[in-house]
């Protein structure tokens, strides 16, 4: 994925995003509120070999180095039993040497003769006795048993506390801010990883980028997604001013300038999979190019669930399958439609063989005497991954056009569904993308398509190829 796709994502799924990160620090702040705190108190100690009063800078020397070499022997002695039990003894505590060792934390600096010695407890004022009584004893023990000579020679080593532990005012641990924080970046990333996967595992169409890597066919037009679409699907009649009818305007400007080569300007217009708009996308691009004072014949070719004719309000019992049975002649079924010149014909009675009906040389015929007296004709087909009778149909036009639901359609149903044009060679000229979201990354994820404002295309011809590029109307 591009840069702009990850910024997509954090856009789109920011709620997610911003949930995470919410409850991240709020699992931390009740962490921080659950837990014990801990408090740590430290003593420190002096290492040093004792001297004679008579003693040179050499035997001062050696003995620095003695001390310095001994006291990393010393730090492990420090949470030893031999001491901790003393501890124990002194403090009467109800603990054993081995529980008592893993509060007590002994250190030394390197190249220094310093012991550290930190202690932590639930209770300041134990914390820093324990760290008093470990010190102490730690030293006797150092000094009186394992460093002293036998005899009555007093020990060469000398321990001496240089401070002293102090009830500690403040708690070492949680560290509430630092707690907050880590919570907050665990939170963070889980959104952002659950965001990512969600769009890598989500196989629909969102973007023009998504269409880029199934096909190389332009972007013909966007329409917005409208929830009464169902009630009103004839938007540029029922409500022309309506932002969503100026999008099939849109579409209708980009449709004038497709290049068919001089062949006849016959489109096929379907989709991958059943409830896409292409339907509502026919019939209102009908009468947008009826607008501009173009003839347009809208035929329903789907013959398997007609909805033309229900849209249009007018009577569809006799139509399509009447012509080319032979049954009716095509200007007897030819209905005009509004003040314009769009003449609709029905798809007429749902015949058992639809797709020898499309691609018989009868449609041929009824196609060749439209194209001939029509400017447009617009023929709605059933989805091409369901029957084949789009695919059929679009060998005898100047060119097919696909309708993909933005949010609804699949990658790989598009992919089929291009596959299924080309597999039979029929022409595809480019796609309309419907159901675009009013609001969110993907509402312009097709490049300047908005609810509310509408835009035009201007189509570009390259080397034959068709490719769209958007302005202002």
């Amino acid at each position: 994925m591009e840069l702009r796709d990850y910024v997509r994502i954090l856009h789109k799924h920011w709620v997610l995003i911003v949930a995470c990160l919410l409850l991240g620090v709020a699992a931390a702040a009740a962490y921080s509120i659950v837990v014990t705190p801990n408090y740590v108190a430290t003593t420190e100690l002096y290492v040093s070999v004792r001297s004679g009063d008579t003693a040179v800078t050499g035997d001062l020397v050696q003995g620095t180095n003695f001390a310095r070499q001994a006291v990393t022997s010393y730090v492990d002695v420090v949470d030893s039993a031999i001491v901790l039990d003393r501890v124990i003894g002194e403090l009467q505590l109800d603990t054993s040497s081995a529980e008592l060792g893993e509060q007590v934390e002994a250190s030394s600096p390197l190249n220094t003769v310093l012991v550290h010695i930190a202690v932590t407890d639930s209770d300041p004022e134990l914390a820093a006795e324990i760290a008093n009584a470990t010190g102490r004893n730690f030293a006797d023990v150092v000094v009186n048993d394992l460093e002293k000579p036998d005899g009555e020679v007093a020990s060469l080593v000398k321990i001496e506390t240089i401070q002293p532990a102090v009830v500690p005012a403040a708690a070492s641990s949680p560290n509430v801010p630092l707690n907050l924080a880590l919570g907050g970046l665990v939170g963070l990333a889980i959104g952002i990883g659950i965001a990512v996967l969600r769009s890598v595992l989500d196989t629909r169409i969102h973007s023009l980028h998504d269409i880029g890597q199934i096909t190389d066919k332009p972007l013909l037009g966007g329409i917005a997604l409208d929830p009464d679409a169902r009630t009103r699907p004839l938007i540029v009649h029922a409500d022309p001013r309506n932002p969503r009818a100026e999008s099939f305007r849109s579409l209708r400007t980009n449709l004038q300038f497709v290049n068919v080569e001089g062949g006849p300007r016959s489109f096929v217009i379907s989709s991958a999979g059943p409830g896409e708009g292409k339907s509502t996308t026919t019939a209102n691009l009908a009468i947008s190019l009826a607008e501009t004072g173009a003839k347009v014949a809208l035929i329903d070719g789907d013959l398997r669930l007609p909805k033309v004719a229900e849209y249009l309000g007018i009577e569809g019992g006799v139509g399509l399958t009447d012509v080319l049975i032979g049954r009716a002649e095509l200007v007897d079924v030819l209905q005009k439609w509004g003040r314009g010149h769009l003449y609709v014909l029905p798809s007429g009675r749902i015949p058992p063989n639809p797709s020898e009906l499309l691609g018989s040389a009868a449609m041929a015929n009824v196609l060749n005497a439209l194209t001939a007296q029509f400017d447009y004709v617009l023929i709605d087909a059933p989805p091409l991954l369901l029957v084949t009778d789009a695919a059929v149909v679009s060998k005898l036009a100047g060119g097919a056009i696909l309708v993909a639901a933005s949010g609804a359609t699949k990658k790989q149903e598009l992919a089929g569904a291009v596959r299924a044009l080309e597999a039979i060679g029929s022409r595809l000229l480019g796609v309309v993308v419907t159901m675009l979201p009013t609001k969110g990354p993907d509402s312009y994820g097709y490049g300047t398509y908005t609810y509310g404002v509408a835009h035009d295309l201007d189509v570009v011809f390259d080397g034959g190829d068709t490719r769209a590029r958007s302005h202002r109307a």
